[in-house]
């Protein structure tokens, strides 16, 4: 199956955070979407590996992606290596992406800039003929994506560019609120980390709103590009 778009999280949830808006607008203009994720998020705080595929196949829904897979690298612990180079490999030229989204370059969490890189190092080298690569017992093709751009995360980075999600904010929420295990619940009662705070909430919908005022909208998701976004004509700027 090919598809326009896919795009990469250290740990299910990250990419409904970072560009949960972007996929679903996307998505709604007839775009085919995948989502792989790195890692169960087996070593998260609160809920198990177990909940976080329930809720990983619940945002999916919402979202209206063509696939979710999970490449179960180790939580903390997967490196930049020829081993995991090869998956993700394996994922680009099954899949064949124009566009890979992935994690921030930098984040709080250090699978965050780990995946960033690993994602991105994946695809340079998915577009060498030497490497070789099966998949069902089938040799695959080489494949590079044109585009690999990353979302933004925890810390304020300064995007190249923005994507106007004002009429996709809704959909985001909801599959970012489909992690019920790991985000505000007053109710819940297992130990409190960063993001399970009512701030954090609040602060997905505030950021996107500020991001949305600097273009002139009510919404926006920030992304940065590894090299320069080029357009046709300057009229095709927003």
């Amino acid at each position: 199956m090919k598809l326009d778009i896919l795009a990469f999280g250290a740990h299910p949830d990250d990419v409904e955070l970072g560009c949960g808006g972007t996929l679903a607008k996307e998505i709604a203009n007839g775009k085919r979407v995948g989502i792989i994720d790195l890692t169960k998020g087996e070593l998260g705080t609160r809920g198990t590996e177990f909940t976080r595929k329930e809720e990983a196949a619940n945002a999916a829904k919402i979202l209206g992606v063509q696939v979710r897979e999970n490449l179960g690298f180790a939580d903390g612990f997967f490196v930049n290596d020829k081993t995991h180079q090869l998956e993700i490999i394996k994922m680009l030229r099954k899949y064949q992406p124009e566009i890979v989204l992935c994690n921030a370059i930098d984040d709080r969490h250090i699978d965050h800039g780990k995946g960033s890189k690993l994602v991105s190092d994946a695809c340079f080298l998915s577009g060498l003929v030497k490497i070789e690569t099966t998949l069902n017992a089938k040799r695959q093709d080489k494949w590079r994506p044109k585009q690999v751009y990353h979302y933004i995360q925890w810390k304020t980075i300064e995007p190249d560019f923005v994507v106007d999600i004002s009429s996709y904010i809704d959909v985001k929420m909801q599959s970012v609120m489909a992690y019920k295990t790991q985000f505000y619940d007053p109710e819940n009662k297992e130990a409190e980390t960063p993001i399970t705070s009512k701030n954090f909430l609040d602060s997905i919908k505030y950021r996107a709103n500020d991001l949305g005022r600097l273009i002139n909208s009510d919404y926006a998701e920030g992304f940065t590009a590894e090299r320069y976004v080029a357009v046709e004509s300057l009229f095709n700027l927003k």
